[in-house]
């Protein structure tokens, strides 16, 4: 039942929710790629990012599932938005899907009909922000914060 009745619907926000675990699939992928271009013993970080989206991901999916939503599946492969070369293109690409994940949870919370949904959203948003950071300090990006997370421009 939503605790904000003049607020967006249940099918909304189940719609956000599935676009956000669409980015975590998403995010799943593109760290392998991130921790194969960052090679052996430098790709900590891009595991424990992955495992925080794998983590994520199974949450949303069950919350999905839980309510009789059938929850976007994985593709095979995604398309990589430049080519990934080096430790420093692999940090450019985190930043990609932490930026991507980011905007999803943004609408999340546009849409959220349910606080538990809005406190999901919130830390999720920080989450990748946080993780973001990090790797626009990897790679060499002139500004690592971001006052809004999630909004374009």
């Amino acid at each position: 039942m939503a605790d904000d009745t003049a607020g967006p619907d249940l099918a909304s926000e189940n719609t956000a929710l599935d676009e956000a675990l669409a980015a975590s699939h998403a995010a799943v992928w593109g760290y392998g790629v991130v921790g194969a271009a960052l090679g052996p013993g430098a790709n900590a970080t891009a595991a424990t990012a992955e495992t925080a989206h794998r983590d994520l991901r199974d949450r949303l999916t069950a919350l999905l599932v839980d309510r009789e939503v059938d929850p976007v599946g994985a593709r095979g492969a995604y398309a990589l938005p430049f080519p990934v070369l080096s430790a420093t293109d692999a940090a450019a690409l985190a930043v990609v899907l932490e930026d991507g994940v980011a905007a999803t949870w943004v609408r999340v919370l546009h849409q959220a009909a349910e606080r538990s949904t809005r406190e999901l959203a919130v830390g999720a948003l920080g989450d990748a922000e946080v993780r973001a950071v990090g790797w626009r300090t990897a790679a060499g990006k002139p500004t690592v914060t971001t006052a809004l997370p999630g909004l374009s421009g």
